[in-house]
């Protein structure tokens, strides 16, 4: 039956266009209601990492940030469809906060890079990793000993902070979790680790002889 303006019902006429449809719906307010969604997501599981006591994030799982951040684990996936994808955003969250900037890394800015990262890392709890073997407890003991003593001689001027500070350098390429980087994140073999690890502890003692004191 025609209605009174003469149009059938269901005409074209009576339907919203789909162009205004999608306007609608892709407001300027809905836009920025599921920015603000995401970003109380993401927030919160940056939160979650900072009460970590290690870099472990086998505890940062959609329903736990869905918990802290007062939404569905469905409204996660809305704007995640992964774990990974979630984990990406709160690791990407955190190098703006450090203010690390990867894409504009550069030799020259590097130091200072470095001295923002560790400055933010400080913020974080830190719980070293427990020694419960006596024998490895012992060994590590002795091998700072002997890298402090290693120094001392031609470093006899500087002072005993000075000393140690070299020393925790050196040791950190006189470790394990060193050996294993170079080699399986850097692909490195085993020789061509050496040499790396030779020419950066050579670029070391060169400044401890010259005395160019870390400070």
């Amino acid at each position: 039956m025609a209605r009174p303006d003469g149009r059938s019902p269901g005409s074209a006429a009576d339907e919203t266009p789909p162009a205004a449809k999608r306007r609608a719906y892709e407001s300027p307010v809905r836009r920025q209601q599921a920015a603000q969604t995401r970003g109380r997501i993401v927030a919160a599981g940056a939160e979650m990492v900072h009460g970590f006591p290690s870099w472990d994030w086998r505890d940062l799982t959609v329903r736990a940030v869905a918990r802290r951040a007062g939404v569905n684990e469905s409204t996660i996936y809305r704007y995640f469809s992964t774990e990974r994808g979630l984990h990406d955003a709160v690791m990407r969250h955190l190098e703006e906060e450090a203010g690390v900037d990867l894409e504009g890394l550069r030799l020259e800015n590097f130091s200072d890079v470095i001295a923002r990262m560790f400055a933010y890392l400080s913020s974080f709890p830190i719980t070293p990793p427990p020694i419960d073997d006596p024998t490895f407890a012992a060994t590590d003991r002795r091998r700072r000993q002997a890298l402090v003593a290693a120094v001392g001689p031609p470093a006899a001027d500087w002072s005993d902070a000075d000393c140690e500070t070299a020393a925790a350098m050196l040791d950190v390429f006189w470790s394990v979790p060193t050996f294993e980087r170079l080699t399986t994140v850097w692909n490195l073999d085993a020789d061509r680790a050496t040499r790396a690890v030779g020419w950066v502890i050579g670029l070391i003692e060169t400044a401890v002889r010259e005395g160019r004191a870390p400070e």
